[in-house]
């Protein structure tokens, strides 16, 4: 644990047991609030990444493929490299 958190966990235990579990409550928030801010700009890519992937595929710049065709040609890559 760094010096000023120490100092902080420290000063906490001057605090009454409510103080305490309403810091803990408002720290933790602040941890959710973090998380929730990272899961909105992955949404945000995946949005990206989906609307990228259905243009491709509107404007024929990629070739689709089936499952057992898709292995097919992976597995044929595989072995060629391995060649």
């Amino acid at each position: 644990m760094n010096p000023k958190l120490t100092d902080y966990v420290e000063a906490g235990y001057a605090l009454t047991p409510e103080q305490r579990l309403e810091a803990a409550r408002l720290l933790r928030l602040s941890v959710d609030r973090d998380i929730d801010a990272d899961q909105s700009a992955i949404d945000a890519a995946w949005d990206d990444e989906i609307a990228r992937r259905l243009s491709d595929t509107i404007e024929n710049r990629v070739e689709l493929l089936d499952g057992p065709a898709q292995l097919q040609q992976l597995r044929a890559e595989i072995a060629a490299r391995r060649a």
